[in-house]
């Protein structure tokens, strides 16, 4: 197999970083990006290899190829964008009980998730859930909006030092926008989350809405939340919200999503269940750090999904979980945990026969034997 573009654009850099180490030595990042980049490549084999012989279903020919935002070209990254947009500008379909503050199709998305929340965080449901989330946010921009990719993914261990020197948030007409813009003198933001104590976050870099970009108040708005910190949204966070898209990132939190975290989690976790416990570990786990380092709306655990960047950050998260399923055999259909956050309220076992409920919104429930495989049912995709 030739190696894929995105492996081969980054292995020379990172063969250069492990040599510039302390005394000669090589530097434990650049050792760890490179053993990221080696496990890819051989997940990458390996489902190729699986659907090689395949004459229907996900073969080589229909799989999409989801790449890292950086991987882009302009144009394709004006394409997703202009999808976003587009989705944006469609009417909810959303009944109106459930989401009353729902405007726009994209809104529908962001009210399923806030619905779900309490039952797709820190226990079985999660993986799948946001698995078959971004499959179908991904059907919809190439459905609804005739998007012609895949749903790129954020590696944010290249920007692990600093957020606000990422691609993705430079500000530019081709990236998801900026950082906020900063707002001095505030607050921490007190968050309540479903399981626990509310926890503070301290302000950190921005603060305000978005300051340049495809996403500054001039051209998008979300409508939907806060609902787990105040002020919070009207009708519980449910109702219609208008304001702009906010940002606070923080070179603190990102620093839990170095490539030595990510290396660690892929072949540290024995089973599904050290996998999920290890993402949201404290202080390091790099799926709750990846929405603490871009702060304000990504903090709100129900309506997190109002910033466009959210799905690249799950995208990322969803790789690394495909990486991990093909490491060993029989990872794809392990199921692990209860149906709550926490076990909160206690809940039975989820088995592969359990129901994902997308909240009456986007979807009919799935069980979760149907959302786990990439390259099964109707997911075809695959991680460049």
């Amino acid at each position: 197999m030739k190696l894929l573009p995105l492996l081969a654009h980054f292995l020379p850099l990172v063969d250069a970083l492990a040599t510039r180490g302390q005394g000669g030595g090589q530097d434990p990042e650049a050792v760890a990006a490179r053993r990221i980049l080696t496990l890819q490549s051989q997940y990458q084999k390996k489902i190729l290899d699986t659907i090689k012989p395949r004459k229907a279903g996900c073969t080589t020919s229909t799989i999409l190829r989801r790449k890292e935002w950086g991987a882009l070209t302009k144009k394709e990254r004006l394409n997703y964008i202009d999808a976003v947009y587009c989705l944006a500008s469609k009417p909810a379909k959303s009944p109106a009980s459930l989401l009353p503050g729902a405007r726009s199709l994209f809104d529908d998305y962001v009210g399923s998730h806030a619905l779900r929340s309490i039952y797709v965080h820190a226990d079985g449901n999660f993986l799948g859930f946001h698995r078959r989330f971004l499959h179908l946010y991904e059907k919809a921009l190439r459905e609804e909006c005739g998007y012609k990719g895949a749903q790129p993914y954020w590696d944010w261990t290249q920007s692990y030092q600093d957020p606000r020197n990422a691609s993705v948030l430079d500000g530019s007409p081709w990236s998801l926008g900026s950082n906020g813009v900063f707002i001095p003198n505030r607050g921490p933001t007190i968050v309540n989350v479903p399981v626990g104590d509310p926890i503070p976050f301290a302000p950190a870099t921005g603060g305000g809405c978005v300051a340049s970009g495809p996403f500054t108040p001039d051209k998008w708005q979300i409508h939907l939340g806060p609902v787990s910190y105040a002020p919070q949204g009207p009708q519980g966070g449910y109702g219609y919200n208008p304001r702009c898209l906010s940002r606070d990132l923080s070179p603190i939190f990102s620093k839990n999503l170095r490539p030595t975290n990510v290396s660690k989690l892929l072949d540290g976790a024995a089973d599904l269940g050290a996998f999920n416990l290890e993402l949201d570990a404290a202080p390091g786990g790099v799926h709750g750090n990846g929405h603490f380092q871009m702060g304000t709306v990504a903090l709100d655990v129900y309506t997190s999904p109002n910033d466009p960047i959210f799905w690249l950050h799950h995208a990322q998260v969803d790789r690394l979980w495909a990486i991990w399923q093909n490491l060993a055999p029989n990872r794809t259909y392990q199921v692990w945990g209860t149906g709550t956050n926490f076990n909160s309220p206690p809940s039975p076992n989820v088995t592969l026969d359990s129901l994902i409920d997308f909240g009456g919104v986007i979807s009919a429930p799935k069980p979760i034997r149907e959302v786990v495989s990439t390259i099964d049912d109707v997911h075809c995709f695959i991680y460049e």
